[in-house]
């Protein structure tokens, strides 16, 4: 092991083997090489894999975090770790630099489960209702779009329009927990997350059964009956600050799986309880694909061209609305 893997390995030998990483320590070196040798810079969200999370990435966080970061960026390549949306997502914010994603097929039940022609159809059903979409969507669906939000600016993003009525897409469990938090009606489409939408408030109360002083944040794209048994909702980013605010000693993250492993390095007092509910299209991104992805700089994503100007507009509203 050299010298600048050691420090690596030291956040990672809770979840790799140290005869498991003879063969994954090279892999990251040589992706850590490349990305200086080609100024890349990559990008990581919180459902990596600790390999790539405390490995590779320059940059991690949830979708807003990931947003923000790629608007200022000097890097000439972006490599996106994780799924199609995203990468897509970096690509309208940078259109004159090469965005990388390792699988093409990375994709999100949430951006497959609605189209542009849905939304002009929603659009014709509530005349003059401006459309806010969550950033889990496809760049045709930003374009039609008024304004983009994440599960950490929703609610935010909702209370900025100058509307009574607002069309919420797609995701009709982060819709229904913000409607609980405004005046405004929303209409909702019935898209859900694959892995959120499988937590149970029963899942909850057999946590807490077995483990006495849990602590229970959930995410906002869990269904609100889930959200009510929990402590705490918020986006991944809203979840790791409450923990560094409130240090509790036990705690079940009612999200995917990879973030307990995550975000359970910086904080070694923490116990850290993992109901393992796995995102099979993040868990496509791997470190060797990631290497070939730098090495032959494909897949490429690529947005059309007559999406670019309205997508962008969209997420750039979003980006512009101050968080409380």
């Amino acid at each position: 092991m050299t010298a600048t893997l050691d420090p690596i390995y030291q956040k990672l030998k809770n979840f790799i083997p140290e005869v498991e990483w003879t063969l994954v320590g090279p892999v990251i070196d040589e992706i850590n090489r490349l990305k200086v040798e080609k100024k890349a810079l990559i990008l990581a969200h919180n459902y990596m894999t600790p390999d790539i999370f405390h490995g590779i990435a320059d940059i991690v966080g949830d979708s807003l975090a990931l947003a923000r970061e790629a608007v200022n960026t000097q890097a000439d390549i972006i490599v996106v770790c994780g799924v199609h949306f995203m990468a897509e997502t970096v690509k309208i914010l940078n259109p004159t630099k090469k965005v990388l994603i390792a699988d093409l097929e990375a994709g999100c039940s949430l951006s497959e489960g609605i189209t542009a022609a849905d939304v002009l159809e929603m659009k014709r059903k509530f005349p003059g209702a401006p459309v806010v979409t969550y950033v889990n969507t496809s760049a045709e669906v930003k374009a039609v779009t008024d304004v983009c939000c994440t599960s950490g600016n929703a609610l935010e993003v909702v209370e900025s329009l100058d509307a009574d009525e607002i069309i919420f897409i797609p995701d009709q469990y982060l819709g229904r927990n913000v409607q609980r938090h405004t005046k405004k009606k929303l209409h909702l489409w019935a898209g859900s997350c694959m892995v959120h939408e499988k937590f149970t408030p029963n899942d909850i109360r057999e946590l807490r059964a077995t483990h006495r002083n849990l602590t229970v944040m959930a995410h906002p794209e869990c269904p609100p009956e889930v959200v009510d048994e929990a402590d705490y909702a918020g986006s991944t980013a809203q979840m790791i600050s409450f923990i560094q605010k409130n240090r509790p000693a036990k705690i079940a993250l009612i999200t995917e799986c990879s973030m307990s492993d995550n975000i359970s390095v910086p904080f070694p007092d923490v116990e850290f309880i993992r109901p393992c509910n796995l995102c099979p299209h993040m868990k496509r991104i791997t470190l060797p694909k990631i290497l070939d992805n730098l090495r032959s700089e494909t897949p490429e994503v690529f947005v059309r061209q007559d999406l670019l100007v309205p997508a962008r507009r969209a997420i750039e509203a979003m980006l512009a609305v101050k968080l409380r």
